[in-house]
């Protein structure tokens, strides 16, 4: 059964009336998955608050230290972390549980008490650094679910494949001498962070996309650079970091994917785990930010893993 991981509390991330990273982005996906019966088979967890050891394995002490130093308290104003990222009273354990949600979805799946899980969280993570917050995110939670897999499951080789529209450079720096993780990313380029390039090492697999690309293009992407690398690895988990962004109907880029799209992904994801990780995958949300379509495309999404 599938684990559906979120919290009432990553609801209260406010990053202001204009800002295209809203809680209605959850509350979407919520009610798209009654509207289409899926909430009935999916097994409900709340995310846990990320502990400082698990932070450690992917984050900077003194980043982690600054962090919780300038969160605004109850009753406090948010704050600026640059010109993209937001903190509001309510992020701080927003972002503690997005980041906890991973590592109880790898406990799980590794686990067998469920398999696979997505998690609906925010705020998002992949462009996270070390020691930077950018982008929306302030810890990059499929790095750190990533990392717990390596650590407390002693996995030797964690696949992690994002194709959210903009290139998730967070967890490529964090990962990028790392040979136990496989990371393959597809992304619009030239663009926001304006980091990647092609490249395909044995455990970076990075592939632009023009702003003209589209389903053709995304798809000979996965099955001419992904999926051999990610054959020759053999990862014991897939971990995804699910952007929905690059849906032709956001106006987040230039990419033109389809609903259709992301429900071929998730299938060629779910046949990597079947063949190399006794299926496990555990899917977390990234970017997606017209709610109608990015709850649509979610469902697509759980409804392949379901099977």
């Amino acid at each position: 059964m599938l684990a559906f991981i979120s919290h009432h509390e990553c609801h209260d991330h406010d990053a202001g009336p204009m800002h295209p990273e809203q809680p209605l982005r959850l509350e979407a996906i919520n009610n798209q998955l009654i509207s289409s019966g899926l909430d009935y088979v999916l097994r409900h967890y709340d995310a846990p608050c990320v502990t400082r050891e698990q932070l450690l394995r992917v984050h900077d002490a003194d980043y982690i230290d600054r962090v919780y130093a300038i969160a605004p308290g109850e009753g406090m104003q948010s704050i600026e972390v640059d010109g993209d990222t937001v903190m509001s009273p309510g992020t701080m354990r927003a972002a503690e549980r997005a980041a906890g949600a991973g590592v109880l979805a790898v406990d799980l799946v590794m686990s067998g008490e469920a398999n696979p899980a997505f998690c609906a969280v925010r705020p998002p993570g992949h462009h996270a650094e070390r020691g930077v917050a950018m982008g929306f995110c302030l810890f990059n939670n499929i790095a750190v679910a990533a990392a717990h897999a390596l650590e407390a499951h002693g996995l030797d080789r964690v696949a992690i494949v994002d194709f959210d529209v903009h290139h998730g450079n967070g967890t490529e720096d964090i990962f990028r001498t790392e040979p136990r993780v496989l990371f393959c990313s597809s992304f619009q380029h030239p663009f926001y962070p304006f980091t990647g390039h092609e490249k395909e090492t044995d455990n970076l697999v990075d592939i632009p996309l023009s702003a003209s690309a589209g389903s053709k293009e995304f798809r000979a992407a996965v099955e001419e650079h992904w999926l051999p690398h990610l054959d020759t690895f053999k990862p014991q988990l897939v971990l995804i970091s699910a952007g929905f962004d690059a849906h032709v109907a956001d106006d987040m880029s230039s990419v033109s994917l389809t609903d259709d799209d992301y429900e071929w992904v998730t299938r060629v994801l779910a046949g990597v785990a079947s063949r190399h990780a006794e299926g496990r995958i555990v899917s977390m949300l990234e970017g997606g930010y017209e709610p109608g379509v990015l709850a649509r495309s979610v469902v697509r999404h759980i409804d392949v893993l379901i099977g």
